[in-house]
């Protein structure tokens, strides 16, 4: 396996990822993440002065989970640097490039080795993990009730949908899930939850408590925003542009969480595991 790893931006994740890495004997250079407290003075970790020489130190580049916010400079919330992504491409060539969300560009440039975490299914499912209790948590906070008897609904049942159910199940909620597919369907009932097909969504909506969205598309738009219960929460987990009228939300005073990269917030330490761990079996 390759010893030495180059790391540009990143959230506390890839902090905590860089010394655990270093921890394991790797030899860890960085770069954009200069304001990281935890990696000063620490053994086996090299902070780089610029982009050309964290990229030459080795043949394997990590960056952030997602890579850009905006599409245009690298996720690097403990630097003072903007990362150009068209400036980093050149630099990549003959490596090993491991980060998430990575553009069409960066996928299938046939001089770079691609890797987008978010589409490889062992971390997505563990990743899944660390969302779903993190939507729990903003739930037990912002809810002013318990969620134990609670009428829960969780929009989109694949691997945040499927766990967040599971958990909620666990406290005692009263689960609802809705998915378009008969198969998923199907499972729902079988898990012990109350399966509701899309197009019958509408009819159910004024019986929620909570409504947990986890697809990226503007389901809760006006229409379904009217049907909801005035003092409902909804808690958005659905990538941009996530699956709710914010504003239109807004206007009715709807209380609405949109919760972005909540491993990274919630749980960086044991969603730098998954990475490592994902990132091994890469290399």
């Amino acid at each position: 396996m390759e010893k030495k790893i180059s790391m540009i931006g990143g959230d506390l994740r890839i902090v905590n990822l860089a010394k655990m890495l270093a921890e394991d004997g790797l030899e860890v250079y960085t770069y954009a993440l200069e304001k990281a407290q935890e990696l000063e003075n620490l053994k086996n970790v090299t902070k780089c002065d610029t982009m050309q020489e964290v990229v030459q130190k080795s043949n394997v580049i990590m960056s952030a989970i997602p890579l850009s916010q905006e599409g245009v400079s690298v996720t690097a919330p403990f630097s003072k640097v903007k990362v150009n992504l068209e400036e980093l491409l050149p630099y990549l060539k003959g490596k090993k490039f491991i980060a998430g969300k990575l553009s069409e560009k960066l996928r299938t440039d046939p001089d770079i080795q691609s890797y987008d975490m978010l589409e490889i299914e062992e971390y997505a499912i563990l990743n899944a993990i660390a969302t779903a209790e993190g939507a729990i948590q903003i739930a037990m906070e912002e809810f002013p009730k318990t969620l134990s008897g609670s009428n829960i609904l969780v929009m989109g049942f694949g691997r945040i949908g499927k766990i967040v159910a599971k958990m909620l199940q666990g406290i005692g909620a009263n689960v609802y899930c809705e998915a378009r597919k008969n198969e998923d369907l199907a499972y729902i009932k079988a898990y012990g939850y109350t399966p509701i097909r899309l197009e019958d969504l509408d009819k159910t909506l004024s019986k929620f408590d909570i409504i947990i969205n986890n697809i990226p598309v503007q389901i809760l738009d006006k229409v379904k925003l009217n049907l909801v219960k005035k003092d409902v929460l909804i808690i958005d987990l659905a990538s941009k542009p996530g699956g709710v009228d914010f504003e239109y939300a807004k206007q009715k005073e709807i209380k609405t969480i949109w919760a972005l990269a909540l491993p990274g917030k919630v749980a960086p330490v044991s969603a730098a595991e998954y990475i490592k761990t994902t990132l091994y079996h890469i290399l």
